[in-house]
This record gives structure tokens, C-alpha cells and sequence, in this order.
């Protein structure tokens, strides 16, 4: 593959695990879990941002 890609001027991909990540992305979910996240920050007060964190890391 890496053969062919040079032959032709390609640059091959930089590997998934080299790439640099912003720590931003965007996702749409349910009104009913963006208002429940929200509760929850409201009541731990901190940011909806921190719980979304909080909860992908333990998932």
C-alpha cells in the first residue's frame, strides 16, 4: 500500500493514535438526557460540560 502511495505522490494517513485531538466534538442526544444533564450540573454546580466529561470517562 505504502509502495503504491509513493509511487503515485500520496502521503500515507497519519496513524489514528499519532493524530492530534482539540478535546472538542460535537454530539446531539435527546432532549430528555441534555435537560437531565443539566439538573445534574445544576445540582453538583458545575458546568453541563464537566458531567458530560465526567460520565464518557466512566463509560
Amino acid at each position: 500500500m505504502f509502495d503504491d502511495m509513493a509511487a503515485t505522490g500520496e502521503t500515507p494517513p497519519v496513524p489514528i493514535a499519532d493524530r492530534r485531538y482539540s478535546g472538542k466534538f460535537m454530539v446531539r442526544v435527546p432532549e430528555s438526557l441534555h435537560r437531565s444533564l443539566a439538573l445534574a450540573a445544576a445540582e453538583q454546580n458545575v458546568s453541563l460540560n464537566r458531567v458530560a466529561s465526567e460520565r464518557l470517562a466512566r463509560a
